[in-house]
């Protein structure tokens, strides 16, 4: 009877993971069509390429060595195999953990819910660089990106290792409940190294200094693929609780879902305010970030928050996107969907309001963890960057860019009927 109810916490978890996993993987299409719908029409092929391809990349790496330099164990995912083995040693574990222990679960689940992390990642690079980069040259850097970069610094976070064997970030009090820092930040951080060696948009801005909107094709799109990554993100965050089978996990994981929400709509109500002030008209585009920014500040700790907190925490964050996107735009820092400010400096706020409700967490760990994702995940980019660049190039000639990316990289176009 007791290998019964291990089995059935076994399987309930493992199916828990793998349906959170699944709703993760759903986010690509948000950032598909997000980006899709607010790039102009002459880009939006090679954009559905882009992301797809980064997708299969994403996955493809990962399991030749990025899950093992994260986590460890052998190239190829060949540890992780199936049989009576694996049978007993998930009872055997089971047992020892009880319900009031650690999750146990599938290890090849564990690698799916990971290795779609990974991709949303590499997804938020996609959009900063969006019109004016090679898709190989793109496509190239991902490799880089999701089989070295990102699982090194997942190594020293979640994989509980000593950074670059020095210190221990876990030890100084860091806490990413599900990737504020880890993820987003560290996608943002390489998308910034990517822009600064990449340049504007042409037209973006004018001679003394004057910016110039460049808007979207399809804001319907984009409004879709918001509420895409909105819907996904319950995948995002309440998968990372990492259990269902037992009172204590089930209440976390709705509390997860409840704050995850929360934010969101606290995001978009933050950011339709300031810029109803700022421009004087609701300003979709900024709704739309708005939301995403309340889901990456609340996704490094979900699970403390009253709802209440993380309404607020969400509003915060909501201010915060439009804010830094107006000020990028400043210093000519050309991202097209906002996605430097969005998961990036709204990340490292995700990051620094942890301690506020959990008490294990510290201020100087936070900003110790801020800092070495940051730093590494930057240098290690723009070092990566650079060398595609001197290699074969990363942005399109002044007249691909001109006649769109679509023709020059991908031959065909998203709208044939248009421009006949």
């Amino acid at each position: 009877m007791q290998n019964q109810i291990f089995e059935l916490q076994y399987a309930l978890d493992t199916f828990y993971f793998l349906i959170c996993g699944a709703l993760v993987m759903w986010m690509a299409a948000g950032f598909t069509m997000l980006e899709a719908g607010l790039v102009r029409s002459k880009n939006t092929v090679e954009i559905l390429t882009k992301n797809i391809a980064l997708f299969a990349t994403a996955c493809t790496m990962y399991m030749i060595c990025g899950y093992a330099i994260m986590y460890g164990g052998d190239l190829f995912l060949s540890g992780i195999a199936g049989g009576d083995t694996l049978v007993e040693e998930a009872l055997t574990a089971s047992a020892e953990n009880g319900f009031d222990g650690d999750s146990v679960y599938s290890a090849a689940s564990d690698f799916f819910f990971q290795v779609v992390f990974v991709a949303t990642c590499m997804s938020i690079v996609s959009g900063a660089v969006a019109e004016r980069m090679k898709l190989w040259s793109f496509l190239l850097f991902a490799v880089v990106m999701t089989g070295v970069i990102y699982p090194l610094e997942g190594s020293w976070t979640w994989g509980g290792n000593d950074v670059f064997g020095m210190f221990n970030l876990g030890d100084m009090g860091f806490s990413d409940f599900a990737g504020s820092g880890i993820v987003h930040m560290a996608g943002a951080a390489a998308a910034l190294a990517g822009v600064l060696l990449l340049g504007a948009r042409k037209g973006k801005y004018g001679p003394n200094g004057e910016i110039r909107a460049i808007p979207g094709a399809n804001l319907p799109l984009a409004a879709l693929g918001t509420l895409i990554l909105w819907m996904g993100w319950f995948g995002f965050n309440g998968g990372s609780v990492l259990k269902l089978g037992d009172i204590a996990s089930a209440n976390s994981v709705a509390m997860v879902f409840l704050n995850t929400n929360a934010a969101a709509a606290g995001g978009a109500i933050g950011a339709l305010i300031i810029a109803r002030i700022i421009f004087g008209k609701a300003d979709l585009t900024m709704l739309l970030n708005g939301a995403l920014a309340g889901l990456v500040a609340i996704t490094a700790e979900p699970s403390t928050p009253s709802a209440l907190q993380a309404t607020l925490f969400g509003l915060i964050a909501g201010v915060i996107v439009v804010l830094s996107i107006l000020a990028l735009d400043k210093i000519k820092i050309d991202d097209p969907v906002g996605a430097i400010s969005v998961h990036g400096v709204v990340g490292l706020f995700g990051l620094l309001i942890v301690p506020i409700t959990n008490p294990a967490a510290s201020f100087v760990g936070q900003i110790a963890g801020a800092a070495t994702i940051f730093v590494w995940v930057f240098v290690a980019s723009l070092i990566a960057w650079a060398i595609i660049k001197a290699v074969i190039g990363l942005r399109l000639s002044e007249e691909d860019e001109y006649e769109g990316a679509d023709i020059a990289e991908c031959g065909m176009e998203a709208y044939p009927e248009f421009v006949r």
